[in-house]
């Protein structure tokens, strides 16, 4: 990263994201994507950074997003939907950019169905927001904004 330059934050949400507000508001609550959107951006703002959004429903405009990512973001926070459980491609395309990475999901997905315990993406990701519903998108922000604006800070440690 520059230091003359503003952070800036990727903000990736993936299939069926587009719904947010309608779709199982009981599993997703009602806020919409515009309310993620706005929410990551005030906080990024907050925090001396910005971010761009992005949604889609098609895997490879995701992998696309990421590989652009190399030259116009620091950090990403991503919500893959349904091919945080499926797309090894995805997981690829965010370990071949080397930027810090945030996982996120609005429900508890270990309180859901089997099929759902398992993300392909957690091992690439410096940290991992479930259950918060929407506050997750503000918590992935903050961990960013705070690696990104404390000069340079040093990986996180292995566990």
């Amino acid at each position: 990263m520059n230091p003359a330059r503003t952070p800036s934050i990727l903000v990736i949400n993936g299939p069926n994201l587009n719904l947010l507000g309608s779709r199982e508001p009981a599993v997703y609550g009602t806020a919409t994507l515009d309310d993620v959107v706005r929410l990551a951006s005030d906080t990024a703002r907050e925090r001396g950074c910005t971010t761009t959004a992005m949604q889609s429903n098609h895997e490879g405009e995701i992998i696309d997003a990421i590989h652009a990512a190399r030259s116009t973001s620091d950090g990403i926070v991503i919500n893959a939907g349904a091919f945080t459980h499926t797309s090894i491609a995805i997981r690829d395309a965010l370990a071949g950019v080397e930027l810090p990475v945030v996982e996120v999901h609005i429900s508890n997905v270990h309180r859901r169905e089997e099929f759902r315990h398992h993300s392909f993406l957690s091992a690439v990701a410096d940290a991992v927001i479930v259950g918060a519903g929407i506050d997750g998108y503000r918590l992935a922000v903050d961990h960013l904004a705070a690696r990104l604006t404390a000069g340079g800070a040093a990986p996180l440690p292995e566990s």
